[in-house]
């Protein structure tokens, strides 16, 4: 049986186009579809070698503005192909702004059974698709060897020729188009000339996956859970203004994820508002806003779980699901 790769837009800037060529910040994302895209590559079927392909629109968006039932789609769409004994991988074409987000979301929802022979690899743009010089097109083909790779499963990023884990992968620059880091992990990979050359294996979550179950995604509210940074000067004022009783259609908050200054450590009246909000039942999760390490547990005495290591915007994500489940 022919093995395929299945290709799915999500939008973002690797779909998008400016007034003219020279123009790489004043673009509009999410305006060309995959389709278009793939057939832009000339050298797609010799990177493809003798595997088919297909592709899918899941989404158009400027990842800046992805939310739950962008993720909740693409999920599904991932494993309704993902589940066809003839689709060996997924390629995703995703915006960089949220990238992390929802690679780690992907990572923790599909089910693990389904990624331990077969991979998701999502794949980006710092520069649109009208760019003179646009590094879409060898992010994809970066992205084929990946998925075509016998060495590397899971949930995988790739970008400027560096593949990272999606617990690990973090966009670290606004603008060069080597714009992503895995910290101290490191990058799994690098692809040089349409060959992947790995650095080390996939890394074993140190966070287990629960019982969740995808069909839970179907759900039309999701827990609400805001991220708040601890600063020179902090209050405890947002806090105490988030977990107010919500008006309107709004959800209560039930989570929040504190971005903590150095090895978490959070402001007086900031930590005196979280134990607050946190006796009336509100989940708080301590994380830093270091770009590099994680909170060293044991080092701070503190009543609110640290984050295993995970950025605030994963630690967010990964609350909510605990939450849902």
């Amino acid at each position: 049986m022919l093995k395929k790769i299945v290709f799915l837009g999500t939008g973002g800037t690797i779909a998008g186009t400016a007034a003219h060529a020279g123009d790489n910040v004043g673009y509009t994302a999410a305006q060309v579809g995959v389709g278009q895209l793939l057939r832009a590559i000339p050298s797609l079927q010799q990177a493809l070698g003798d595997q088919g392909f297909m592709s899918e629109q899941v989404a158009q968006v400027d990842s800046k503005d992805m939310g739950w039932a962008h993720w909740r789609n693409l999920a599904q769409r991932i494993q309704h192909h993902l589940s066809q004994p003839a689709v060996d991988s997924v390629v995703v074409a995703h915006g960089t702004d949220t990238l992390e987000e929802t690679a780690f979301f992907l990572s923790l929802v599909l089910p693990q059974q389904l990624l331990v022979e077969k991979s998701v690899v999502l794949t980006c743009a710092m520069r649109p698709a009208s760019s003179l010089a646009p590094d879409g097109p060898q992010n994809v083909l970066d992205a084929v060897a990946v998925a075509r790779s016998a060495d590397l499963h899971g949930v995988l990023v790739v970008c400027a020729g560096s593949v990272h884990c999606a617990r690990d992968v973090q966009k670290v620059h606004p603008y060069r188009l080597n714009a992503f880091d895995s910290g101290d992990a490191g990058p799994l990979a690098y692809v040089e000339e349409g060959w992947v050359r790995r650095l080390h294996a996939y890394p074993a979550m140190e966070m287990p996956v629960s019982d969740f179950s995808i069909d839970a995604l179907s759900k039309d509210a999701w827990p609400r859970v805001e991220i708040i940074t601890s600063y020179a000067g902090a209050t405890g004022a947002t806090v105490r203004a988030l977990c107010a009783a919500p008006g309107g259609t709004e959800q209560p908050v039930q989570g929040i994820v504190v971005a903590g200054t150095g090895n978490g450590t959070i402001h007086e009246d900031l930590e005196s508002a979280l134990r607050e909000v946190q006796a009336r039942g509100v989940r708080v999760v301590r994380s830093t806003r270091c770009a590099y390490g994680s909170v060293v547990v044991g080092a701070v005495d503190s009543d609110f779980p640290d984050s295993q290591g995970l950025s605030p915007v994963k630690a967010r994500i990964a609350l909510m699901l605990e939450l849902m489940s």
